[in-house]
């Protein structure tokens, strides 16, 4: 036995603890959000089938690459799925895909309906047959609007869902956040709502379609503290969040770098006046109570920010960590996954894939306790394991 293929049945083996461990997961996706949505019901220990065409899914061609199809996006999004490749323009494509759905627990795609409806897999047409499957379509918009046929990416939902509008009101540029946010987050709503229908279907046997729009689920998540004054009826004040929206909140200057110093509670502002040799500010009847802050967030800010120069980082640390005020260092992202608190918890560790050599694996953030999620099966090549999985469901494609 090689050693790699000994190393893939140890790594396999750890699949069997995953809280998923006996689910099967077909993904039918592509970029980001819903792949991020299946690898991690694939830390979980689900066995996740990455469908893709025979070129593969765009992420794998992003560089840099070792080996052409492996790049370096796909390497963790692609991490505990096996590949099977299929051309569903092809002639017997579209059954192949459908006898692999017949032996899942969930499907997820990110194709829209308009394309889904072309081919023949609409909820309708792939669960007829399959009462308990859990169907996931996520894509830009509700598929019942106005908006339904048109194309999303990230940048688009940050622009629709009032996200650069946020940042637009700090700032004066209507600029995107510097991270694919809404993929994450609808990946993380997809994965939210596929364990919710997991739990239907195993009490009362019904599965269901669950569709995730990702313009209406930032929307909601964009309100959560921003609906603010907006909440009541009729409005107390316009939409928006104060503290947030304040373009004094930024991190502070100490005497040699960067932090994030957050007092919060009455006492948390007390005792950092006091620290900075102010102690009166803590009765000045704009500061005095949570309120008073909130209303008064730009001059609170300002005046903090004038102070904060006046200790290192050190010492600012260690003030905040005896008064209890959260604080931390401003870290590079670099500086941030290598730093103790990352390398002690794993989140950021070397693996060795059997093909592309050393690479950095994402960790797993949740600890389980009776059962661990973790990596259970590097990321595949392209269609590696067609023929595995079409051998293991009785289905011989055609030619």
């Amino acid at each position: 036995m090689s050693t790699g293929r000994a190393e893939q049945e140890e790594l396999e083996e750890s699949a069997a603890t995953g809280p998923l461990n006996g689910v099967r997961v077909v993904e039918l996706a592509s970029v980001i959000m819903a792949p991020y949505a299946a690898r991690q019901l694939g830390d979980l220990g689900a066995d996740v089938i990455k469908v893709e065409p025979p070129d593969g899914d765009m992420t794998r061609h992003y560089p840099p690459t070792r080996t052409p199809g492996m790049g370096v996006l796909a390497l963790n999004l692609n991490r505990n799925k096996r590949s099977v490749a299929i051309d569903l323009k092809a002639p017997g494509g579209r059954d192949a895909l459908l006898a692999l759905i017949a032996t899942a627990d969930v499907f997820i795609t990110n194709l829209r309906p308009q394309a889904l409806q072309r081919l023949g897999l609409d909820y309708e047409d792939v669960a007829a047959g399959h009462p308990g499957l859990v169907y996931l379509n996520a894509q830009g918009f509700r598929s019942d609007s106005a908006l339904g046929s048109r194309p999303a990416y990230d940048d688009i939902v940050q622009a629709a869902s009032g996200l650069v509008w946020l940042n637009e009101q700090v700032s004066g540029i209507p600029y995107f956040v510097p991270t694919v946010l809404a993929d994450k987050i609808c990946g993380l709503v997809i994965t939210q709502s596929v364990l919710a229908a997991l739990h239907h279907r195993d009490r009362t046997g019904q599965g269901q379609h669950v569709e995730v729009p990702m313009a209406d689920t930032m929307l909601a998540f964009n309100l959560v503290e921003h609906l603010a004054a907006a909440t009541l009826d009729p409005p107390e004040g316009p939409i928006g969040y104060s503290r947030a929206l304040s373009a004094q909140r930024r991190a502070a200057r100490t005497a040699d770098g960067w932090m994030c110093i957050l007092p919060y509670n009455d006492r948390n502002w007390r005792d950092f006046f006091a620290f900075v040799g102010r102690p009166e500010l803590a009765d000045d009847p704009r500061f005095g109570t949570l309120p008073d802050r909130a209303r008064n967030a730009d001059e609170l800010y300002r005046l903090a920010a004038e102070f904060t120069p006046q200790h290192s980082t050190a010492e600012w640390q260690a003030f905040c960590d005896s008064a209890g005020i959260p604080a931390a260092q401003v870290l590079s992202l670099a500086e941030a996954a290598s730093s103790a608190y990352a390398t002690e918890g794993g989140l950021l560790r070397t693996a060795q894939h059997p093909t592309e050599g050393a690479y950095h694996l994402i960790g797993e953030p949740v600890r389980f306790q009776a059962t661990p999620a973790g990596l259970h099966r590097h990321c595949p090549r392209i269609g590696e394991h067609t023929d595995e999985v079409f051998a293991e469901i009785g289905h011989r494609p055609s030619a």
